[in-house]
């Protein structure tokens, strides 16, 4: 069996993002396996910028490091009781891409928000987003961690037993879809 390959994407650019956190937290609770952060700083998306110069580099790759992957984390910041533009723009973006990145990618989505619910509106806005590119996307455990800026130790993990709980058993979840696909 060859190693793993995880890619990780985060809905929020700030490098003090708890979302970022969330992702990177899920990528160790993973265990053993080769982590990319796919770089979400794309132009925004423009059928004329595509017409003129075809598709930027930095979204081949990203769709690239996708197609590649045996599992992908998503961990998504909710915004205005929704995904943020950023996430948004980058799915918009590699469905312009040749192929199908997503098909059949174990596909595991994170949240974590300042409110009460921890993201769940984002959530089920993500999901209703990458449908059409039909990932499979894992149905739970839900993680949602809510007042986020609580939830971090100073190293960076989370000290709430029962979202690392969670996260751990998703992750599970998510390895065992990711090496079922390499059977493949």
């Amino acid at each position: 069996m060859t190693d793993l390959k995880l890619v990780g994407l985060c809905g929020s650019l700030r490098k003090a993002s708890t979302n970022r956190l969330l992702m990177l937290e899920a990528a160790r609770r993973f265990g053993d396996a080769a982590f990319i952060e796919g770089d979400l700083s794309l132009p925004l998306y423009d059928g004329d910028l595509e017409a003129d110069s075809g598709i930027p580099d930095a979204v081949q790759r990203l769709a690239d490091q996708i197609a590649a992957a045996d599992a992908v984390i998503v961990a998504t910041p909710e915004y205005n009781k929704g995904i943020s533009g950023v996430l948004k723009n980058a799915l918009d973006w590699v469905s312009r891409t040749k192929g199908t990145p997503w098909a059949n990618k174990p596909v595991a989505l994170v949240s974590a928000a300042a409110g009460r619910a921890g993201g769940e509106r984002a959530q089920n806005m993500a999901r209703l987003c990458l449908t059409p590119f039909r990932p499979l996307l894992l149905t739970g455990p839900e993680v949602m961690v809510a007042a986020t800026s609580k939830q971090w130790d100073d190293q960076g993990q989370l000290i709430n037993e029962l979202n690392a709980k969670a996260l751990d058993e998703l992750m599970q979840v998510l390895r065992r879809h990711a090496m079922a696909q390499q059977s493949f």
